[in-house]
């Protein structure tokens, strides 16, 4: 179960040198308590809360990307690595040559810069790409507004523009 709250407090204890943390919690987590009070050990995550994104503009897009792949006898898979290619968010990396194969499975897209010497060791500079699930209102505004330029282009029917930032809007 996940809830959301805010931390209330943080001391520590000053025999035992742990740290304790409050959590104010906005939903009725009582149940969660009871389950798990007397567990000794627990994989416990804090995150920034971020409302339920809409996932009309993300289902709009896949849409559009099938209408493309069946024009250009792709997938919409394919077209989706392109697009994330021609207008997603990456950040770059430096990763010693062995490790490439395992960063590649880990992105959604990647792609090698070559090789660079840091040090006198080498490495490989790679572009990893962040998936669109990642993406903030404007990221995804600017990455839907490129598929919907590509399907133009195609000659592929799109929303008004008035529909896509209302599906836009929505995602943040």
């Amino acid at each position: 179960m996940t809830f959301s709250g805010e931390i209330n407090n943080f001391s520590i204890d000053y025999a035992s040198h742990k740290q304790n943390i409050g959590i104010r919690a906005n939903e009725d987590i009582r149940g969660l308590y009871e389950k798990y009070k007397d567990r000794k050990k627990l994989s416990i995550e804090i995150k920034i809360y971020r409302e339920k994104r809409s996932k009309d503009a993300n289902a709009y897009m896949w849409t559009l990307l099938q209408e493309m792949a069946d024009v250009l006898n792709t997938t919409k898979d394919e077209l989706y690595l392109q697009m994330l290619d021609r207008y997603g968010v990456f950040t770059h990396l430096i990763v010693k040559p062995h490790v490439v194969d395992r960063v590649k499975h880990e992105w959604r897209t990647v792609r090698e810069l070559g090789e660079v010497d840091i040090n006198g060791q080498a490495g490989i500079q790679l572009q990893c790409y962040f998936g669109s699930s990642t993406y903030n209102t404007k990221e995804m505004s600017v990455l839907i507004n490129g598929v919907v330029s590509e399907c133009k282009e195609l000659g592929i029917e799109t929303l008004t523009p008035a529909e896509l930032e209302a599906i836009k809007a929505a995602w943040g």
